[in-house]
């Protein structure tokens, strides 16, 4: 076996005992031979072995027997010993003479997948170790592992130093950001100084441009005086009813209002028309039209007098509420012009020539007035688009009585029964030439063909309009229904989205359908599915008062924010989160993490526990609030825990407070932090169980707890010894 390993490492041979020289020699440099030619061929079975893998010659057994014979085949024949010397060699010395001649056998191996595994170990292990040597070399080389960040450690005094630095640093900062701040302070006083006074100087300059063009004017405005002068006793006697000015855009009474100008308006447009095409004058009429003309004229002109002059109006940003500025401010705008000219009593026309509505046609372009009623009754109504609706319908018979109008002046131009196209004169004549108008402009087609130019004229630019104007009037009213169920459109798209989710993950029904039920209750309840995404987009100052108007009152009465600062709850209120839970949903849990507190907008939710949650504590309806203490409490000894079960007894919808919501705005607020801290505190204790009290901390060695048992094996010893120590004792006494 060692001459194997010699023969491996290549180690020479000592000669054997009592043989000459010369052979001695030869015999010595045969093995060196032997072992410079199996050194090429044990390299290439090494570089062969390194190739291959060790799992794939496990797998192929057959493939390794091969391997392993191939390189015994390609093994150098060993050269032929030389002779033998002359003088004779005892057995002993021949048997070593032909070990030292025989080339080694291969190393045995038992399981090749088991060596290369080896052998691949220990070259990780050697290039591994190489990289930790050139690390400890060079400092500077790169390692394999991530070196983490190295802490500075400073002594106690470079600490303070430090500190002191970062402080003085600090001050002088803020003290430079303060000098800043007070400085564009100062220049944005200057500006605001230099607007001011040319502000000023304008409004001077406006004045004595007015002054001087007064007194250019040819005629002084004195029917307006006179008119004041007579009218002002009415207006103190109104003034104790509508107020010295009004709001145009809240003031309920003035929407009113409007809406009876409107409808006279609605009835010079309509009627005077048709009064106008249709032979609807006679002796008989006349008077009802007189009376309603005057009764429209009426409202008209206490409109202009009464209404118009007491409308507040914004200048530079301040709503004007002066009577004397505000009748100023209407009586020169274009509006009062308008007005003016719409109530010109072309009628009294008619004592000199024939009676005709023609004379009212200035009454037309008082229109302003209608489209301000539509703006503001859609401004208060809860669902505008029924205006809309109705208004959009209402173009569209104005648009046909126009045309029924127009129809019946072409035919009597044409002549009445004069061709099958033209009104014959048979039945009412309004209602005949609407429904030709009906079917003219909406294209339903069945009319008699035209005979004539004028007639083929006429029912072509019928179509023409009716393409134009219907088509756009059904755009209008498509746009008009689309905005109105927009809201109800999304819900149904996030509720089919949903859904279709749900299906395709497989979930179970009742939770799809609690989810549906979810769905259809918070849309029914709100009109929305998330409130916040309304309220963000009002500026803060209405999100305010809206968040006060619903919740201020209740957090006043919590007993944990009483006393805190009124701002400090005005922003813990925009911070509220809406939530709905389902019938039967748990809100809090007993031994979870209280991070929320609760308010209970509307319903009603129950302090259960016992077996299966089945007996009910207490019940909290809207108003209540619970969870409050886990705010302040932290997750020491589990203190910020539930300790009991909440669910919801129906609907239940309710504002949560986060703690992390309410730590953010007592950072402003230092004052009322400690205020909840020494509250929390009081309301904690308060909170405990009767006869439970605080326990006094132990003192001295105490303070380690008591002393842990001692572990079996070293009782078992200890007894064993005292044993050993009885029986020597009694044997010394025997002795003795």
């Amino acid at each position: 076996m060692f001459a194997r390993l010699k023969a491996l490492v290549g180690a020479p041979e000592p000669p054997p005992a009592g043989a000459a020289k010369p052979p001695e020699i030869k015999e010595t440099d045969q093995p060196k031979a032997e072992t410079k030619q199996e050194e090429p061929a044990r390299e290439n079975k090494k570089d062969e072995e390194k190739k291959e893998e060790p799992a794939k010659e496990c797998q192929n057994k057959k493939e390794e027997e091969k391997k392993e014979e191939e390189p015994k085949k390609e093994e150098p024949k060993p050269v032929p010993a030389p002779e033998a010397p002359a003088n004779p060699v005892s057995p002993e010395g021949a048997e070593g003479d032909d070990r030292a001649a025989s080339p080694p056998p291969p190393p045995v191996v038992y399981s090749r997948c088991t060596d290369e595994t080896l052998r691949w170990l220990v070259k990780t292990k050697r290039d591994k170790t190489e990289l930790l040597k050139e690390k400890v070399i060079d400092p500077y080389a790169t390692s394999p592992e991530i070196t983490p960040p190295v802490t500075p450690i400073l002594k106690k005094d470079e600490y303070h130093k430090l500190k002191e630095e970062e402080r003085i640093a600090k001050e002088e900062a803020e003290k430079k950001k303060a000098e800043e701040a007070a400085k564009k302070a100062e220049e944005k006083k200057k500006k605001d100084e230099e607007k001011r006074l040319e502000a000023e100087k304008k409004a001077e300059e406006e004045r004595i441009a007015e002054e001087a063009l007064k007194k250019q004017k040819m005629l002084p405005d004195i029917h307006f005086t006179l008119l004041d002068i007579l009218f002002r006793p009415v207006e103190e006697k109104l003034d104790t009813v509508l107020g010295s000015t009004i709001d145009p855009f809240t003031d309920r009474r003035y929407i009113a209002w409007l809406g009876i100008v409107a409808l006279a308006y609605n009835y010079n447009i309509w009627f005077c028309t048709a009064r106008l095409a249709f032979p609807f004058h006679n002796d008989t009429a006349n008077r009802y039209w007189i009376t309603l003309d005057f009764l429209s004229d009426l409202i008209n002109v206490v409109d202009i007098m009464v209404w118009q002059p007491r409308l507040q109006f914004v200048k530079a940003g301040d709503i004007i509420k002066d009577r004397a500025m505000t009748k100023e401010h209407y009586r020169k705008s274009p509006r009062f012009k308008t007005d003016i000219i719409s109530v010109l009593p072309f009628d009294l026309l008619c004592l000199y020539f024939e009676f005709s509505t023609i004379y009212r046609l200035n009454r037309f372009i008082r229109i302003e007035s209608f489209f301000e009623f539509s703006d503001r009754l859609e401004s208060v109504m809860a669902k505008a688009y029924i205006w809309r609706v109705a208004r959009t319908t209402g173009y569209l018979l104005f648009s046909l009585h126009i045309n029924a109008c127009a129809f019946y002046v072409a035919s009597v131009y044409q002549g009445l029964g004069t061709s099958t196209w033209v009104y014959n004169g048979n039945g009412t004549a309004y209602i005949r030439c609407y429904y030709f108008a009906v079917r003219s402009l909406i294209n339903i087609g069945g009319l008699p063909e035209p005979t004539n130019t004028y007639e083929i004229s006429f029912q072509m630019t019928n179509f023409f309009i009716g393409v134009f104007v219907f088509s756009s009037l059904i755009g209008q009213m498509r746009d008009v229904i689309g905005a109105a169920t927009a809201g109800q459109t999304y819900f149904r798209a996030s509720m089919d989205g949903c859904v279709s989710y749900m299906n395709t993950y497989t979930i179970s029904k009742l939770v799809q359908n609690r989810v549906r039920t979810w769905y259809n209750y918070t849309w029914a309840a709100q009109g929305m599915l998330d409130e916040s995404e309304l309220l963000d987009k009002m500026p803060l100052v209405m999100r305010i008062a809206i968040a006060v108007d619903i919740n201020l009152a209740t957090f006043q009465k919590i007993a944990l924010f009483q006393g805190c600062d009124q701002q400090m709850l005005v922003d813990m209120l925009l911070r509220l989160k809406s939530i709905i839970y389902l019938p039967g949903d748990f809100v809090v849990k007993k031994g979870d993490i209280g991070k929320e507190m609760y308010i209970i907008k509307s319903g009603a939710v129950q302090v259960v526990g016992g077996p299966d949650n089945s007996i009910v504590f207490v019940t909290l309806k809207a108003g209540c609030v619970f969870g409050e203490i886990s705010l302040l409490q932290s997750a020491k000894d589990g203190g910020n825990r539930r300790t009991a079960n909440v669910k919801a007894y129906g609907f239940a919808n309710l504002f949560v407070l986060e703690k992390k919501d309410l730590f953010d705005i007592l950072v402003h607020y230092p004052e009322s932090q400690k205020v909840l801290a020494r509250k929390g505190r009081k309301l904690t204790k308060a909170k405990q169980p009767a006869g439970a009290k605080d326990e006094e901390k132990p003192k001295g060695l105490a303070g380690f707890g008591p002393r842990p048992p001692t572990p079996k094996i070293m009782r078992a010893f200890a007894n064993f010894r005292k044993l050993s120590v009885k029986s020597l004792n009694c044997c010394c006494c025997f002795f003795k």
